[in-house]
């Protein structure tokens, strides 16, 4: 069911018939691939034998059916040739992700589909190659019973009514609420001058997932495609909240599987307001959460009624998606009860593999793709518990919270029946900013359907700036990044996701470093994902002296990338069996954090011994401090002469020396980064002369 979700209203969802396939066996789990419940298949299968049957009631009440097929031999299209059946973008995504192609990437048998829309007054309305199914309308009893027969149908089941003219249908699906006068609520955070997006009234709902981080750092979702599956998007193609999308090519396409045709302008406002929350982009009024993002509209839901076929259709949306290499989708579509209780799910049924929308997610999100998707807004009814597909193993599910972080009444309870945490995470669901349908200004929304793109945007700028990493790898960013990811709950699950905790995370895993020793230099080889706003401070301390010092600060002035860093430490003059360094990230003015440690064993030590009269300057480059070191075998008068490039004099020091080894330490704190010379003087005498860049 279009999970049309309101603070104060239910969202039923949309419940299905769950045909098995009989020979072609998919898991509905990428997370936990080896979950399976057979006593639940079986029992589904024989509901649908009984429905066929007559045992439920007259097949004359309905017009459409799910023909669950048995295979897909006698299939033109292979494995070997991919390139027949998924785009460019579709395959590059699999390579990415070392996803194989495999046989629920066929497309149905189209032996099959012929055999079946010839077999009386049959219309083909949508196929499900992952699930092996064909949706089909029509009242030709006898085209069923011969669709029966054939030997490569397992069995058909009614997911629709038939409508007789002046019929009065029941729905059993509520919408969320929307308040054209919003009365402003307290913002997460404020406005921040130095912000890419002045943000209006949506500053809350991106702020309270640090998303103006992510946004300030040039990830808005360039490059990345969504699509929004829902019931309509009424208007956005005049309404001034989607100019920017508009006007940048940014809408890559349509399609409605309600009615078979490309046009989704003209019905239900849903998804069009779903749709502001990520894309709106009326600077100083109202930003989404991503954008720059590219997106396909796809209407699946029929709002006049509230049948199984929307959650085929769902699944027919997600396949398309798939194929075209979408790279998330946003669903905002719910299912538990129907316009006809027959089809009515159980909080049983909430466990990930039961309906065919839980299903058709769970292979999306196999197939490499970022399933986000509402929880339900069954908070205060007697459901009470979330609806699927939100209960789909491998999906981002999203209860609702307001700006301030307090748990939306509304927002439906976890966990899923079979115990996992649900929802995962939370986002501004309650007084939403959304788009109101008169003129595209914001209104408050009240449902998860609003808490859900808010989510979506947010996952797909911080998918842009780490596009190396999986889904699941996303998806478990974002749920480590939120404040109750130790201790979550059924209400809002592991809590509110900080994008930019979550970039760090990801930052930290594509980090590695190689340090080796050798003659007193430690040589550093660092690969970090960093742009020119970012640098690393590499901090040393030795077994004698525990406090850390800065040694130098490495930075690359390129774009954003993973970029190699290399430096040797000179250790001349320190004394001590071993060193320890640490790496601290430098964000901008934003953040710092340590990427990791590394302790050096020294096996010899690196100061000077006095067997001759000997002078060493270091390290090179320097740090905050540079080392000269000089070991005399009698007495002298020293002087340190340190020049800029221009030969000014930067820094001078005199003394008498006796005897022994002394060290004198050079402040370069406050010295302009750049290249030195450093000179000794022995009894006013130049004794050494070296080149030194201060880093």
């Amino acid at each position: 069911m279009m999970e049309l979700v309101v603070s104060s209203l239910n969202i039923t969802g949309l419940n299905s018939l769950n045909p098995q396939p009989a020979t072609l066996n998919l898991s509905s789990n990428w997370r936990n691939l080896s979950k399976q419940t057979p006593a639940m298949k079986h029992t589904l299968t024989l509901v649908l034998l009984f429905a066929v049957a007559g045992i439920l009631p007259s097949h004359a009440q309905f017009s459409r059916y799910i023909i669950k097929l048995k295979d897909k031999g006698s299939n033109p299209f292979s494995i070997s040739n991919p390139g027949q059946y998924l785009s460019q973008r579709a395959l590059d995504r699999r390579a990415r992700y070392n996803i194989a192609i495999d046989s629920a990437d066929l497309p149905v048998t189209p032996r099959y589909i012929d055999s079946i829309r010839l077999a009386g007054d049959v219309t083909i309305l949508n196929t499900s190659k992952w699930l092996n199914q064909v949706a089909i309308q029509t009242t030709d009893a006898a085209a069923l019973v011969k669709i029966n027969s054939f030997p490569f149908v397992s069995v058909s089941s009614p997911v629709g009514a038939r409508i007789l003219p002046g019929t009065v249908q029941p729905v059993n699906k509520k919408t969320d609420s929307v308040s054209v006068n919003p009365i402003p609520l307290a913002t997460a955070r404020p406005a921040q001058v130095h912000d890419y997006y002045s943000y209006g009234l949506s500053n809350g709902q991106v702020k309270i997932h640090r998303g103006d981080f992510l946004h300030n750092h040039g990830f808005r979702g360039e490059g990345m495609q969504l699509c929004v599956l829902d019931a309509g998007f009424y208007h956005y193609l005049s309404l001034p909240t989607f100019d920017s999308i508009r006007n940048n090519g940014q809408l890559l396409g349509t399609w409605d599987f309600v009615t078979n045709n490309a046009s989704v302008d003209e019905d239900n406002s849903h998804g069009m307001q779903c749709l502001s929350t990520i894309a709106a982009n009326i600077p100083g009024v109202f930003v989404g959460t991503a954008p720059k993002t590219s997106f396909y509209l796809f209407r699946t839901e029929d709002v006049a009624s509230e049948y199984p076929i929307e959650e085929q259709n769902l699944a027919a949306g997600a396949e398309r998606a798939d194929s075209l290499g979408v790279d998330l989708c946003s669903v905002s579509l719910g299912y538990s009860q129907f316009s006809n209780s027959i089809f009515d799910y159980t909080y049983a049924d909430m466990n990930g593999n039961t309906s065919i929308s839980a299903r058709a997610a769970d292979m999306a999100a196999q197939k490499g793709m970022l399933m986000v998707v509402a929880a339900g807004n069954e908070g205060n009814n007697s459901w009470h518990y979330l609806i699927t597909p939100s209960d789909a193993d491998s999906v981002l599910c999203v209860g609702a919270v307001d700006t301030t972080g307090v748990a939306a009444g509304f927002s439906s309870y976890g966990p899923s029946s079979d115990g996992r945490v649900k929802p995962a995470v939370a986002a501004v669901g309650s007084f939403a900013v959304v788009a109101n349908t008169g003129n595209g200004m914001p209104s408050f929304g009240f449902g998860t359907s609003f808490a859900c793109p808010n989510m979506a945007g947010i996952t797909t700028c911080l998918w842009q700036a780490f596009p190396e990493m999986n889904n699941i790898t996303i998806m478990d960013a974002l749920e480590r990044s939120a404040q109750d990811f130790a201790t979550p709950d059924n209400r809002i699950g592991y809590g509110i996701p900080d994008a930019k905790k979550a970039f760090t995370i990801l930052q930290k895993k594509l980090y590695t470093q190689q340090l080796t020793a050798g003659d007193c230099v430690t040589h550093m080889q660092l690969a970090a994902k960093t742009d020119n706003s970012m640098s690393i401070i590499v901090e040393r301390k030795t077994n004698i002296n525990p406090v850390y010092t800065v040694a130098t600060t490495l930075q690359q002035n390129s774009d954003w990338g993973v970029h190699q860093f290399n430096y040797n430490d000179d250790l001349t003059g320190f004394s001590g069996s071993s060193v320890t360094y640490r790496f601290k990230m430098v964000i901008g003015t934003d953040t710092t954090y340590y990427l990791d440690s590394s302790t050096i064993n020294l096996q010899h030590p690196c100061t000077v011994p006095v067997t001759e009269n000997n002078i060493a300057i270091g390290p090179n480059p320097a740090g905050n401090e540079l080392n000269v070191i000089v070991s005399r075998l009698t007495d002298a008068r020293l002087t340190i002469l340190l020049q800029n490039e221009l030969g000014q004099r930067m820094y001078k020091k005199e003394w008498n020396q006796s005897a022994g080894t002394y060290t004198q330490t050079v402040p370069m704190k406050q010295m302009a980064k750049g290249v030195y010379v450093v000179t000794v003087y022995v009894d006013n005498k130049k004794e050494i002369t070296r080149k030194i860049i201060h880093r």
